[in-house]
C-alpha cells in the first residue's frame, strides 16, 4: 500500500484510494468511493457510497461527504462542517438509492469553515470561501468570499486565501501570491 490507513478506521471494498492520502482513526470510507493522491481524512470522517474526491483535498475531523458530493483538487473541508445531500428528508417517508441525491460540486481550491452547512444541488465556485459557521444555500462564484445564515457574498479571495482589494479599475493583486485579479460584470478573474 502507498497510503495510510489508521488500524481504527473502516475502508470497504470497491473503494479507490490515491498514492500518500492518509485516512485517520474512526473514519468510514464507504463501498464505490474515490479519493485521489495525497488528500487527509481527519478523525471521524464519514466518505459515502460513490464520492468523488480529488488530490491534495484535506477534510477536517467529524464530517461526512455525503454520496452525490464532488470534491476538486485542493478542497479544503473545515471541522464539523455539514454536507446534505436530499432537500426532503422525512423517516416516514425514506428514499432509498442514488436517484434521490441531489449533487453538490465543490471546485478546486474551495474552502469550507469550520461548522459550515452546505444545501445540496448547488455549486460552490473554485477558490471560494465559506466562513465558519455559513448555511450556504445558492452557488458561490469563483474567488467568492461567502458568511452568514443564510450565506451573503461579502467579497473575494485570491486563490491564496487573501481579501482583494480592487482598485477604481476593478483590477487587484494578491500580497501573498503576486497574482492578478479582475472585477468585471459581478465576477472575479484571473489576469496575466
Amino acid at each position: 500500500m502507498n497510503y495510510y490507513i489508521n488500524e481504527y478506521a473502516v475502508v470497504d471494498d470497491n473503494v479507490e484510494i490515491g498514492e500518500g492520502t492518509k485516512i485517520w482513526h474512526f473514519s468510514h470510507v464507504q463501498s464505490g468511493a474515490k479519493i485521489g493522491k495525497y488528500c487527509v481524512l481527519g478523525q471521524n470522517v464519514n466518505v459515502g457510497n460513490n464520492v468523488i474526491i480529488g488530490n491534495y483535498v484535506k477534510i477536517q475531523n467529524n464530517v461526512s461527504v455525503y454520496e452525490g458530493v464532488t470534491l476538486e483538487d485542493y478542497v479544503f473541508c473545515g471541522p464539523s462542517m455539514v454536507f446534505t445531500n436530499i432537500k426532503d428528508p422525512r423517516s416516514k417517508y425514506p428514499q432509498a438509492g442514488s436517484e434521490y441525491y441531489i449533487k453538490t460540486l465543490v471546485k478546486e481550491g474551495a474552502s469550507l469553515g469550520a461548522n459550515c452547512t452546505i444545501v445540496c444541488g448547488i455549486t460552490i465556485g473554485k477558490y471560494a470561501f465559506v466562513g465558519a459557521g455559513a448555511v450556504v444555500t445558492k452557488d458561490v462564484p469563483d474567488y467568492g468570499l461567502v458568511v452568514g445564515n443564510p450565506a451573503r457574498l461579502i467579497g473575494w479571495v485570491s486563490e491564496a486565501g487573501i481579501k482583494l482589494k480592487f482598485n477604481s479599475d476593478g483590477f487587484a493583486v494578491c500580497p501573498k501570491s503576486g497574482k492578478k485579479y479582475k472585477l468585471e460584470n459581478g465576477r472575479v478573474v484571473e489576469r496575466e
